[in-house]
């Protein structure tokens, strides 16, 4: 799996949350908001009623092939991308993706999904970012499970809902926490939600696909090959429009790869050994303050053990690695506000810390990582956060603060009412102004600002096109006399 295919993704996944919101509508006085509440309440439970009382009738009188649903689709998506390197180097690359998906759903009890992706890439002359990974088709199955909803089972068999429901997935799909702080991965896993109203409970059991991106670069094939297993739990309880949750996640580096890296001509390579297990306790909430209000905030302790550097920063000599404790800590907090306009104007803000270590070289790698012998303080987590597209740094020695606006500007045109426009605006700062980060920096903290520019827009119900601007403006942290870095990004797609 190519680091440009991985880059596509991450571009349009930025474009795509940035519409994650529901539409603003006008808002009812507060007497008649609490009567037409109570009115839906009770027409869905007049209705979920029907649905368990007729499920016994329809499974005994209806043939399975009639109860099934079917549901497949393809899309296929031209892409360009352009964008600068942490060289200032310029790579260009076109894609084509296939997308193909089908679902089979019987009596909302059983559920089997499976989606493919096959694309192929021409990059510039000489912009590959492997080598070996070149132009050509390439292609993964990037979702394929099984789900139970044992739920449903049961009150099809008794005509009755109840309070508490359960259903387990076994197979490949994302695996959503919170915020996305700390996990949001595909994973191929046995999950299993469980609730009893207003407490729900998920328990995940599983391990990357192979061809995962793993934090760590300096690994032999970091970008095609990890194995790292994952086991944890998360409860939540619903208040009102606020769901608080807890969560305990254990990680465990499965990696068995060793290293040799030369870091000067003709010196004797350094030999690195890799085992970074971690494990992570959490606590946050997401929901709703005011009916045009919605957050997000996660707060996560990091513990566990990693090996240290492998060389001696002053003479660049091989060194023993020892076994050192992780003693982390991170925080996000997230805001939207929907301005309730005819426009769908919405403007939101975002803070993200994660501590950094002083002594380390590179936030994330191992080679040129912790001190030996010290504890490690940077944070390093599996989640997926918005840090902008020309910069894009890791969550790890990090401030990020974000403030973005969108809307639809022209509501009333027939061609363009579904044509949504926003800007977002990054600013960056490493925790731990002595700390590493993704690339060398300076003893400071200022790492620099980027604005961000894009356009969602749904051109008829099959074709959509997807635009993203970014440039970076490097601080006093990075060296004084680079030059600004961009990327632009441009998907069209069709579905069928």
């Amino acid at each position: 799996m190519s680091l440009a295919r991985k880059l596509l993704a991450g571009a349009i996944g930025l474009v795509a949350s940035s519409t994650t919101l529901a539409q603003p509508v006008d808002l009812p006085t507060e007497g008649a908001a609490r009567r037409a509440q109570q009115d839906i309440e009770r027409f869905q439970r007049q209705l979920d009623e029907f649905r368990a009382a007729s499920r016994i009738r329809i499974n005994q009188e209806i043939p399975i092939g009639t109860r099934v649903f079917y549901d497949y689709g393809l899309f296929t998506s031209f892409n360009y991308l352009s964008l600068d390197d942490a060289n200032l180097d310029n790579r260009g690359l076109r894609q084509v993706d296939l997308i193909g998906f089908a679902r089979i759903n019987l009596d909302g009890v059983h559920e089997l999904f499976a989606r493919g992706r096959g694309f192929y890439r021409d990059f510039n002359d000489g912009d590959a970012f492997d080598p070996e990974e070149g132009d050509g088709w390439d292609g993964h199955l990037d979702r394929l499970y099984y789900k139970f909803d044992l739920g449903r089972y049961v009150s099809g068999r008794t005509g009755e809902i109840g309070p508490s429901g359960a259903s387990i997935k076994i197979g490949r799909d994302l695996v959503y926490w919170g915020t996305g702080l700390t996990l949001a991965q595909d994973l191929d896993a046995i999950v299993l939600d469980a609730f009893y109203e207003p407490l729900a409970v998920q328990l995940v059991a599983g391990r990357t696909p192979s061809d995962t991106v793993d934090i760590d670069s300096s690994r032999n094939n970091f970008d095609d090959h990890t194995i790292r297993c994952f086991y944890g739990a998360l409860a939540s309880m619903r208040v009102g429009t606020h769901r608080p949750y807890v969560f305990a996640l254990i990680q465990r580096d499965a990696n068995t790869d060793i290293s040799a890296i030369v870091i000067q001509d003709g010196a004797q390579p350094i030999i690195t050994r890799y085992d970074y297990n971690s494990y992570y306790l959490g606590i946050g909430s997401t929901g709703a303050l005011t009916d045009r209000i919605a957050y997000g905030i996660e707060a996560v302790y990091e513990g566990g053990t990693t090996l240290s550097n492998s060389f001696d920063t002053a003479s660049g000599a091989q060194i023993p690695q020892t076994e050192d404790d992780i003693e982390a800590y991170a925080l996000n907090v997230q805001l939207d506000y929907l301005m309730g306009d005819r426009r769908n104007t919405r403007l939101s803000t975002e803070f993200i810390y994660a501590s950094g270590d002083e002594d380390r070289i590179s936030s994330t790698n191992t080679f040129a990582g912790n001190a030996p012998g010290t504890r490690d303080e940077g944070f390093n987590a599996f989640g997926l956060l918005n840090t902008g597209t020309a910069f894009s740094p890791s969550v790890s020695n990090l401030i990020c603060i974000r403030a973005g606006a969108s809307t639809f500007p022209f509501p009333d045109h027939k061609f363009l009412r579904r044509m949504q426009v926003g800007i977002e605006l990054f600013g960056f700062f490493k925790a731990d102004s002595e700390g590493g980060s993704d690339e060398p920096t300076l003893d400071r903290s200022y790492l620099g600002f980027e604005p961000d520019l894009y356009v969602n827009w749904q051109i008829t119900s099959d074709i959509s096109l997807a635009l993203r601007y970014g440039v970076f403006f490097p601080g006093s942290a990075i060296q004084a006399d680079e030059e600004h870095r961009q990327f632009f990004f441009a998907g069209l797609t069709f579905a069928f």
